[in-house]
């Protein structure tokens, strides 16, 4: 890559010196890296894909990092991140301790802040240009947000009053109308309402030089008819909107014309007041998998993809600007495309505009959110009160399943996780039983709403926390390890989670089983394999004996339990005999049996895939500490609470490196109760006599 144009940049000053064509050069360039980097390493292919020109365009005409270009969500920054001089590291996309999915302000002085949620930025970037204004500084704010993430309430109300401020600063609005699964609602519908019929176009002039030759009447029919056309005009163009809040709307800019970019944008800047550029994109630019699959090729879990030679890749391509569907032909000789469909390294050079079809070898278990979907599916077929609602995350939440089966009592309100709960209580009251499935970060956003609407009501809404735990390449801002600590100070929710995907069915007919919010946390991993079992109602509060032992009482909540298992067969192995306890709810906790269990043992572990501050072990702690108090078998017990650190955000890397660099796989898990014991000084009430090898006679 040395001797290309991506591989000579040292940052983004040095696009000032490039002619247009160069600049569109680059952007083939800066595709080609991006689809063969994310073949390996898994990422956000799509949006990357579609925003190519956009970040070549400010970088060109800003002065980053003087001047601020902000990113939201963040998924759509890989084009920014090899124009700021991340080029040799991009290789460790996603990967520990290698370059962010999302910006990040510790990885380069160009990322403004670490995003990850959509509809974010727009308050970003006003605090940054309010700032600037204040102390009379000179730089320049852009903000690049997505269609979808625009009609997030955070986004409205940033935009009022970046409008009532009169903020000056460019908000480039990318438009490719397809945010992770098709944007929904009315506002979603008004932008994509942008230009006027063709006959509207080529007949208006026509009909103004009518009726300006009507006798008499004609002038003032014709402004009478010109203000009538406005009307329409400002009834159908998204523009009106954005204008009556008070900022100018221009659009719409052909996305991928560098030119358009480079002389719209341009010109913004000169102008004073807040501006939102308006530009139509394609998603998965320059991949055509990517293109007809924007939905599987949006998400870092990516179909399976396979680099073979372009010339293979571009046959029958239409002209597309990255080499994998027809470049110019000096990058052709060299580019790799990426087909889906088969594993890396298989040598096959079928067609590109193939499907993706699903990898046959190594099939793993079902994911906890597909066998959750099922069995709600199930439910739902014999309950007709049951209605799903996500926001925007269908497809990561399995819920477009479900929709297939009731597509009416399915609901997708985009990305509005606040409305999505708040709406589900005002099901609830008629009588109804939602299921709200998002994932557990996105479900921070939406804790007034759990707390006012949900829990304050004491409504039985099912909240389906997906992803909870470790999720991997994401990074910090994806992480679900902050929920139970939230939901666990909350009066009427029930907090649960499963040690395997069979009792993950039985708590979902425990949901529904009772009459208070019910939270149910799952991982993102797959099961363990399990043969079907008929699923039943546990009663809500009630843990599980799965071992009786003298010396030491283990504790869990969720799958990490199989872990907390292995954990006490090792020690077994020196004479430890370890009694363990699944718990099933964090809330309301078993106290009675874990404090039964508890009694006479000097060392109480708690397991969980959580922050550990305020967590399910602090509720096992703060049992045990009241109980002491007034039982004498408890006096000289100890809890060691293992879980995420609290003092740190967890970064991104494949969901086992991260465990074992967080010491929470079996073998980590071990070691910390090793050292428990060896703290405590503890040795096995009946230590196995060693065993001696028969001497020989």
């Amino acid at each position: 890559m040395s001797d290309s144009i991506l591989g000579r940049l040292r940052g983004p000053v040095d696009l000032k010196g490039l002619s247009e064509a160069q600049l569109a050069q680059l952007a083939t360039e800066i595709r080609e890296t991006i689809i063969t980097t994310v073949a390996t390493t898994g990422g956000h292919l799509g949006s990357s894909l579609g925003v190519v020109e956009i970040a070549i365009a400010l970088h060109r005409l800003l002065d980053s990092p003087r001047d601020r270009i902000v990113w939201d969500t963040g998924h759509q920054a890989y084009a920014h991140k090899l124009l700021t001089g991340r080029l040799e590291r991009f290789g460790t996309l996603r990967q520990i301790n290698g370059i962010g999915g999302f910006p990040r302000r510790s990885e380069s002085e160009h990322d403004v802040f670490d995003g990850g949620h959509a509809g974010t930025g727009l308050s970003i970037a006003e605090g940054l240009a309010s700032a600037r204004d204040i102390r009379h500084g000179s730089e320049r704010i852009a903000v690049v947000v997505g269609d979808a993430a625009l009609m997030t309430g955070l986004s409205l109300e940033a935009l009022n009053d970046i409008g009532h401020r009169q903020t000056p600063m460019l908000i480039v609005l990318n438009d490719n109308e397809m945010s992770i699964s098709a944007t929904v609602g009315a506002f979603s519908t008004y932008l994509s309402k942008i230009k006027l019929s063709g006959a509207w176009q080529s007949s208006k002039h026509a009909w103004d030089g009518v009726v300006r030759r009507i006798p008499v009447v004609g002038p003032s029919a014709l402004m009478w008819s010109q203000r009538l056309r406005r009307s329409v005009v400002n009834l159908a163009s998204p523009g009106q909107l954005f204008e009556d809040l008070g900022i100018t709307y221009i659009g719409v800019i052909p996305g991928h014309d560098i030119h358009a970019l480079l002389q719209t944008f341009g010109r913004v800047f000169e102008l004073k007041g807040p501006t939102i550029v308006h530009v139509r994109t394609q998603k998965g630019r320059g991949y055509k998998p990517a293109e007809k699959d924007q939905v599987s090729f949006h998400g870092a879990a990516l179909p399976p993809m396979e680099l073979v030679p372009a010339t293979a890749a571009t046959e029958g391509g239409n002209g597309s600007s990255a080499a994998a569907v027809g470049a110019a032909p000096a990058a052709a000789t060299s580019a790799k495309a990426i087909r889906p469909g088969s594993h890396h390294g298989a040598g096959s050079n079928g067609d590109a505009l193939s499907p993706p079809t699903p990898v046959s070898a190594g099939k793993k278990p079902p994911s906890y959110t597909s066998v959750f979907v099922s069995e709600l599916i199930e439910l739902a077929r014999h309950d007709d009160r049951i209605v799903a609602i996500t926001a925007g995350m269908p497809t990561g939440t399995g819920l477009s399943k479900f929709q297939a089966v009731f597509p009416d009592r399915f609901h997708d309100v985009g990305i509005a996780e606040q409305h999505a709960v708040t709406m589900a209580s005002g099901m609830a009251i008629t009588g109804l039983r939602p299921v709200v499935a998002l994932y557990s970060t996105f479900l921070q956003r939406a804790f007034d709403q759990t707390v006012h609407d949900v829990c304050q009501n004491d409504l039985p809404v099912l909240l389906a926390v997906d992803r909870a735990g470790l999720v991997g390449e994401d990074g910090t801002s994806h992480q679900g390890m902050f929920t139970i600590p939230a939901q666990r100070q909350l009066p009427y929710l029930v907090l649960a989670s499963p040690k395997d995907e069979q009792e993950l069915r039985s708590l979902v007919h425990t949901a529904f089983a009772q009459e208070h919010p019910f939270a149910l946390h799952y991982p993102r991993d797959p099961g363990f394999g399990l043969a079907d079992a008929p699923p039943i109602e546990i009663p809500v509060g009630k843990g599980e004996v799965l071992r009786t032992g003298d010396d030491i009482l283990f504790v869990g909540f969720g799958p990490i339990v199989a872990r907390s298992v292995e954990v006490a067969d090792a020690l077994a192995l020196d004479g430890w005999s370890v009694g363990i306890v699944n718990a099933r709810f964090a809330k309301p906790l078993d106290r009675e049996l874990i404090l039964e269990q508890a009694r006479g043992k000097r060392l109480v572990v708690t397991f969980e895939e959580s922050v550990v501050t305020g967590g399910f072990g602090s509720a096992v702690l703060e049992a045990v500490e009241e109980a002491r108090l007034t039982d004498a078998a408890l006096r000289e017990t100890s809890v060691r609470i293992l879980g995420i650190p609290g003092d740190r955000f967890v970064d991104h890397g494949a969901v086992g490196d991260l465990r074992r660099m967080l010491r929470l796989d079996a073998a980590g898990l071990e070691e910390q109760v090793r050292g428990a014991i060896s703290t405590l000084a503890l040795e096995p009430a009946h230590r196995a006599a060693p065993v001696v090898a028969a001497r020989a006679v």
